[in-house]
């Protein structure tokens, strides 16, 4: 499961390193070496148009400074022996140190490249020093965008309920999982979506952990819930299965292994007897 790594220090403000790397973004897809998906040489970076305003700064990690910034959507090709991904593409060839990194990194760039206007009277916004935040000469100040969604794994008796969602790959299941509406706890998420997704109750709440999810910028919550009530009746519009599976069932697909899901179904599995 991805997670901040034991002694980042995160920085709000750009500081003169040694050693500096560049995650670079051109919208979703992060500028790496073709070879080995690694970060680009300092030196490549430095021959791109990148306005240094777009830079930012992200954290001390393991005696290297890592920066983030962004090029044009419109800007192409990459340069020689280079190539844009999207940070799915680092899933399992980088560990989840450098994937969590890699994460934050992103969120603060469409955070600052979402904001660079104020919303509430257009003009343009400036960097406040020593927190991350923007703020507007009209006193309107946005920090990080962070959207919490609710993630619930659904047991009944040796059972767990397992569902796909109409955006996943074909054959791959996970827990339920929906954004929390604007008034709302993260409990009374879990009861609506529970219902509106699967037609059923829940109770027994139990917290399990939370992971930040940078596309582009959730904050998982998840919970085991006991089944209470109901039969399985489909939204199909967001769900477009799910099954109870039980001790000896064979799984389906599941998350990748990065994933806050994939930890709360390896977690809760129905295990046989004895």
């Amino acid at each position: 499961m991805i997670l901040t790594p034991s002694g980042f220090e995160p920085l709000f403000s750009p500081v003169a390193h040694a050693a500096t790397r560049t995650f670079l973004f051109r919208g979703h897809e992060l500028l790496l070496h073709e070879a080995d998906l690694g970060l680009p040489a300092e030196a490549i970076v430095g021959g791109l148009p990148v306005d240094p305003r777009d830079m930012h700064p992200v954290g001390l990690w393991d005696g290297v400074y890592y920066r983030a910034g962004w090029l044009p959507r419109e800007h192409e090709p990459p340069p020689p022996g280079h190539v844009f991904r999207s940070m799915r593409a680092l899933f399992n060839r980088h560990d989840d140190a450098m994937l969590a990194i890699a994460g934050r990194a992103y969120q603060i760039v469409e955070w600052a490249r979402t904001h660079r206007f104020c919303g509430a009277c257009g003009r343009p916004m400036v960097l406040q020093q020593g927190e991350r935040a923007m703020r507007c000469a009209c006193g309107h100040t946005a920090y990080p965008r962070i959207s919490p969604a609710m993630m619930v794994l659904v047991r009944r008796g040796d059972s767990i309920l397992l569902a796909r969602n109409i955006a996943a790959p074909p054959g791959r299941m996970s827990a339920l999982a929906g954004f929390l509406e604007a008034g709302e706890s993260v409990e009374e998420a879990i009861h609506r979506e529970v219902r509106e997704e699967v037609g059923l109750e829940v109770k027994e709440l139990r917290y399990f952990a939370s992971q930040p999810w940078s596309f582009p910028h959730s904050l998982m919550i998840a919970f085991t819930a006991e089944y209470a009530g109901g039969d399985l009746v489909l939204d199909t519009r967001e769900i477009v299965e799910a099954a109870w599976f039980g001790p000896g069932d064979p799984l389906p697909e599941l998350s990748p292994r990065q994933s806050i899901s994939r930890a709360l179904i390896d977690a809760n599995l129905p295990r046989p007897a004895g």
